[in-house]
């Protein structure tokens, strides 16, 4: 699975240092952060680069600079959260419930389309690499190796539409849905409980049945749901208990 944030250079080390502390929620939206010098104090750093650093979290809509007032932290609606960045540093701190089920909306929207257009439009080699993939899940010996598998599946399934902006749209989301693959994998027990799920779509797509493929794809989305909703029950009983 993609490592969630390369940092190479300083500007970016401090990049994510804020970032995260803003999207986790220890700096609120409406906050002013700390005078330019006292932050990059604080975090050892130059000014240069915090002003660098601070560039790009404006431009991911995280925060705006004003002249006289500083650095004042937004509210999640002017956030992108598409960014990878921002998306990143979401998983990084637990999913909350409410992202989960939003991810989980999203993905009712765009995977099943995009399974019925692979199932379409797919050539023999990009067959192939869904094929690979599901071998790979099905040969995989510990949740890391699932989730990097789950990904790969996902993924050419998306490129097997050959639309390049339903392509595109896996970059985007990459992080997140590896999140919610090891998340759901977790907690069902077995991890490989949702290989069958995966059968379906990929018998459909090789046998060229979009409605087919639309539907397995619908019910393996629903299913992971099901299974995340169990664990929150369970989890709420305990703590209870």
């Amino acid at each position: 699975m993609r490592k969630p944030i390369a940092v190479r250079s300083l500007y970016g080390h401090v990049m994510h240092e804020l970032g995260q502390r803003i999207v986790s929620g220890k700096v609120k939206p409406g906050d002013v952060l700390p005078r330019e010098e006292t932050l990059a104090e604080s975090l050892e750093v130059s000014r240069t680069a915090l002003r660098e650093a601070l560039k790009v979290l404006s431009a991911k809509g995280l925060i705006e600079s004003r002249t006289g007032v500083g650095a004042r932290v937004l509210e999640e609606r002017y956030w992108n959260q598409l960014d990878a960045d921002v998306l990143a540093w979401r998983c990084a701190s637990m999913p909350t419930d409410d992202f989960v089920d939003k991810l989980v909306e999203m993905r009712e929207v765009i995977e099943p389309a995009a399974a019925a257009a692979a199932a379409r439009r797919r050539t023999t080699a990009q067959l192939a690499a869904i094929d690979k993939a599901f071998q790979a899940m099905d040969a995989a010996q510990t949740l890391d190796e699932w989730t990097e598998a789950d990904l790969q599946f996902h993924e050419a399934v998306l490129h097997a539409t050959c639309n390049e902006l339903l392509q595109s749209l896996f970059s985007v989301v990459e992080t997140a849905l590896g999140t919610f693959f090891a998340l759901s994998a977790r907690n069902a027990g077995n991890f490989k409980y949702s290989l069958p799920h995966h059968q379906k779509v990929l018998d459909a797509i090789r046998r060229k049945q979009p409605e087919v493929a639309r539907k397995a794809m619908h019910t393996m989305i629903a299913d992971s749901q099901a299974n995340l909703q169990r664990s929150r029950k369970s989890a709420r009983k305990k703590a209870g208990a």
